[in-house]
């Protein structure tokens, strides 16, 4: 069944241009990752020190083999150094 994962993350002022240069380099390798079906990065409009990612996974099997990866835990291990508060993260599936 596919899902959907968001991931907030809210980062220090000074580290939000490194972060957009990081998810840049980084974000075809996650789009072309085996289950990854689509990838968006958001920003909100009130608070720009908060972004959240966007992406479905074909299964959780699928999410979870990313998750295990030596690529996310490299690129996690980068991010996690960037942010200001505790990142929170869903993973969803419709109901309907």
């Amino acid at each position: 069944m596919p899902l959907t994962r968001i991931v907030k993350m809210v980062f220090k002022t000074e580290s939000i241009p490194q972060f957009k240069l990081l998810f840049e380099s980084k974000k075809q390798s996650i789009r072309t990752f085996p289950g990854c079906e689509h990838l968006e990065l958001w920003q909100d409009t009130h608070d720009t020190r908060i972004f959240f990612t966007y992406s479905r996974w074909a299964d959780d099997t699928s999410l979870e083999a990313y998750r295990k990866s030596s690529f996310f835990l490299e690129t996690w291990q980068t991010t996690k150094q960037l942010f200001e508060g505790k990142p929170e993260a869903w993973t969803l599936k419709a109901v309907s």
